[in-house]
């Protein structure tokens, strides 16, 4: 009898802080990471670039042509890193885009839980304690105000040296949560057992905290 691997499913708004407490948590405890948001990024951004936002059954045969790959915190496509390329607010809403694309989200999915493997994955996204791992042994679900995640957002890519507003991010942010609260397919809700924590004014070392002692609590490693 096959014993899947433990997995902690981090969900949440864009700029929740989602990615860097999966990458904290996964250097704490040694475990695996799936940044589902950067899958749909780079989907995203190859539709952008093959004019396909619009044509899901094309991009979905295409994207057998290429290759998709995590390596060292980088993403690639085939042998080009598009790590930065992919974290802008553009390509996050050609992603949100592509997001509502059901048939393309099944052809996803096997691919997301392909990365379940010993000792554990940390998972982060929009949905992956409700559809993903919806028996992920640990379910957390990221608040914050949208004030305060566009402020983040504004410093992450000043610092990054692109030329960004705080009030266009803040409505790209909203409109963003708009189309995943209330897209038909895997709307962005948190899961019926998950623990909800506010980040608006948690440190990032005060989240990573608080979720080690969760997992501390049920014994996860």
């Amino acid at each position: 009898m096959t014993v899947l691997s433990k997995v902690i499913a981090i969900d949440g708004p864009s700029a929740s802080g989602k990615g860097t407490l999966a990458l904290n948590l996964a250097n704490e405890l040694g475990w695996a990471v799936l940044d589902s948001g950067a899958i749909y990024r780079l989907i995203g951004l190859l539709a952008d670039r093959l004019d396909l936002l619009d044509k899901e059954e094309e991009l979905i045969a295409r994207l057998r042509q290429f290759n998709f790959r995590f390596e060292g915190g980088r993403c690639y496509i085939d042998d080009e890193n598009v790590t930065e390329k992919i974290r802008t607010e553009e390509v996050g809403k050609m992603a949100s885009t592509i997001a509502t694309f059901r048939e393309l989200r099944k052809a996803v999915l096997e691919l997301q839980r392909g990365f379940r493997r010993p000792p554990g994955l940390i998972a982060d996204g929009r949905d992956m304690g409700t559809v993903v791992f919806p028996d992920a042994d640990l379910k957390i679900f990221l608040e914050a105000s949208a004030d305060a995640r566009a402020k983040r957002r504004y410093n992450e890519l000043k610092n990054k040296g692109f030329d960004v507003t705080l009030p266009l991010l803040l409505d790209q942010i909203l409109e963003r949560d708009k189309r995943d609260t209330e897209r038909s397919v895997a709307p962005l809700i948190p899961a019926s057992d998950s623990i909800l924590i506010d980040t608006s004014d948690l440190s990032i070392a005060g989240m990573t905290k608080r979720v080690l002692g969760l997992v501390a609590e049920k014994d996860l490693v």
